[in-house]
């Protein structure tokens, strides 16, 4: 069975086709600039070859024709006809209270996923454009799967869930913590679980999912008890370009002082704070991560604002969970920035923590396994993450149950 995952944005469109088979990547790529007058359209295959071209896409419609004939180009396919591909699986961001599980599409469903654009703007609306173009360019009858980034995340108990503010509004919008990279998450606690050697039912996790964007998940007894990510990405800590959590008086007073609408204190909190806002550098933290070097203190701030914002977390969801069996560090900086995961790690001796240096310095680019000593109480790991590998999976079961 092979299967086409997709991940759709507002203006771009990225894919990966995987053989369940051996769930191998045979292929992936991605389509920028949708909409504009000139696109950017790349793909590569699992043996090297590729193509990158510049190509006008109206739309996502549009877009999906080039990933269509892109997999069976007689230079760079990889495959003789699209009757290959058995099923198609989405990522969606918001599930809302919705769907706590991956579903088969059907009409209802696209209609309870764009019910949900108030909680998720940017994405989900831009995630019906691609599943309509899906049904457009491949047809209705090839089954697609939607696979929800909150989905993960529903096991939370009301406690870790709620706001305290009047109840009324989590009755009338729905306003409430709902966690996001739950298919991330999920992957890697799984994956820790194996590497233990124990049932992931037994442990207690704490997943942390750090890269532009970034969530920590508290994982105990194979559930989610707590996320850092809240009503929207927003909640946490802060990240390349997002505050994370901050007193409310703070966007009311920065509001009224700068005569800010709403809109423009969205801006503000999503795009133009964290890493980039504190470093005054860049949202990227390899560009902050040069200006420490060279002896920038906004960024060296705004690192060991990162850090400790992070421990707290760690240790929050510790007390939470009353206790730990393993720390995973996962995504772009957790798989790759070794001087993060050694500073975090850094004075943990209450939980007995200890980490091997050497072995943290060598995880990286891809690279899995522990990085904790011996005799370290609590394990820590490095597991890049596969969330296509995630939807791909609850694609294949989903259509494998219809076609019983």
């Amino acid at each position: 069975m092979k299967i086409l995952v997709i991940n759709a944005g507002s203006s771009s469109l990225k894919y990966q086709l995987i053989d369940m088979e051996n769930e191998q990547m045979l292929c992936k790529g991605n389509c920028e600039r949708i909409g504009l007058e000139m696109g950017i359209f790349s793909h590569k295959t699992a043996d090297g070859r590729s193509k990158k071209m510049e190509v006008p896409m109206k739309d996502h419609t549009a877009a999906f024709q080039q990933v269509r004939e892109a997999l069976t180009d007689s230079e760079v396919g990889v495959l003789e006809n699209l009757d290959e591909v058995s099923a198609i699986g989405h990522r969606i961001v918001q599930g809302g209270a919705l769907f706590s599980e991956s579903v088969l599409v059907d009409e209802k469903v696209i209609e309870g996923i764009e019910s949900l654009i108030p909680l998720a703007p940017l994405h989900n609306g831009a995630h019906v454009q691609g599943i309509r173009a899906c049904q457009a360019v491949f047809g209705e009858n090839v089954p697609e799967v939607v696979v929800f980034d909150t989905a993960f995340h529903s096991t939370m108990p009301p406690e870790a869930y709620m706001f305290a503010i009047p109840y009324e509004y989590y009755e009338k919008y729905h306003v409430r913590r709902y966690g996001f990279h739950g298919t991330s998450h999920r992957y890697v606690s799984h994956r820790c679980a194996e590497l233990m050697g124990r049932p992931l039912e037994d442990l207690k996790l704490i997943t942390c999912h750090l890269g532009n964007g970034s969530s920590i998940t508290a994982i105990k007894d194979g559930k989610v008890l707590d996320t850092s990510m809240g009503l929207t990405p927003l909640d946490g800590f802060m990240m390349g370009t997002r505050s994370g959590a901050l007193d409310p008086s703070v966007v009311t007073f920065i509001a009224e002082k700068e005569n800010m609408t709403p809109q423009e204190m969205s801006e503000l909190l999503n795009k133009k704070s964290g890493l980039l806002g504190i470093s005054g550098v860049s949202s990227d933290d390899r560009d902050v991560t040069a200006a420490e070097k060279a002896g920038n203190e906004r960024a060296i701030l705004a690192h060991k604002m990162l850090v400790y914002e992070i421990k707290k977390f760690i240790g929050g969801y510790v007390a939470a969970m009353d206790g730990c069996d393993a720390i995973v560090f996962t995504a772009g900086l957790g798989e790759n920035q070794s001087t993060h995961r050694h500073n975090i790690c850094n004075n943990m001796t209450y939980l007995g923590l200890e980490i091997d240096e050497a072995l943290n310095q060598e995880m990286v680019g891809g690279r899995e396994g522990e990085i904790s000593t011996p005799d370290s109480k609590v394990k820590v790991y490095v597991i890049p993450t596969n969330e296509e590998l995630v939807i791909a999976r609850d694609t294949r079961d989903i259509v494998s149950r219809l076609q019983k």
